[in-house]
């Protein structure tokens, strides 16, 4: 049962941001870029562990992986402004935002972080 209000809660989340943005990029964006997901796994993380720690390890991690997503951000409407459609773009920079994963970790290790 558990399982299934983490799956339904994420789904109706997904829902609610796509019918929104359709009415309103902006307050659609606003939902989206709220922390809704983070914050979700923080108490589904400390519900089942009771381990703070956990939290704050989760917490950093986000923070610094938040950087490299970013890279979807910018270069999905510069690869559509620039003429590709859609599929292709969002393929693009996506591939995009994996090689800055990648890359973020790679210096996160570096720092020991």
């Amino acid at each position: 049962m558990y399982y299934i209000i983490k799956i339904v809660s994420s789904a109706l989340l997904i829902l609610l941001i796509s019918e929104i943005a359709k009415r309103s990029s902006f307050i659609g964006a606003l939902i989206a870029s709220l922390p809704f997901v983070s914050i979700i796994a923080f108490i589904f993380l400390y519900e089942e562990t009771k381990d703070s720690n956990q939290i704050i390890d989760l917490s950093k991690d986000i923070f610094w992986l938040v950087i490299p997503s970013l890279a979807l951000f910018l270069s999905l409407p510069f690869l559509i402004q620039k003429g590709f459609s859609f599929y292709p773009a969002l393929g693009i920079a996506s591939l995009i935002t994996i090689a800055s994963y990648f890359l973020m970790i790679f210096i996160m290790k570096q720092f020991g972080l």
